[in-house]
């Protein structure tokens, strides 16, 4: 498969926009795994999740950015993938921390 890295980049990438969606659509704070809702404990939970969704969506651009250098060339999409996941997850932090 020549395309094999961008259509699983693809696939992880949507995965994590349609748990963005479900979380910022439902508001649910039970959508969080009990592991890490155990060492959080937000004010407003409604804030909180949609402020996380916003997070999600923000870290899925990660692998769909990869997807499109891997059609050029894998080794180019991993390292897009490295980098661009570095610094959505920075903004992520930035993000983060106006919630109580």
């Amino acid at each position: 498969m020549e395309y094999g890295f961008s259509i699983l980049m693809a696939a992880f990438s949507a995965a994590l926009l349609l748990y963005a969606g479900l979380m910022a659509l439902l508001k649910d704070y039970k959508m969080i795994p009990l592991r890490a809702r155990v060492s959080v404990k937000p004010k407003n939970e409604k804030k909180y999740m949609t402020q996380l969704a916003k997070v999600i969506a923000l870290v899925a651009i990660s692998p769909a950015l990869s997807a499109l250098a891997g059609l050029w060339n894998p080794l180019a999409g991993m390292i897009v993938l490295i980098l661009a996941a570095i610094f959505f997850i920075w903004l992520g932090t930035k993000l983060m921390r106006d919630v109580e």
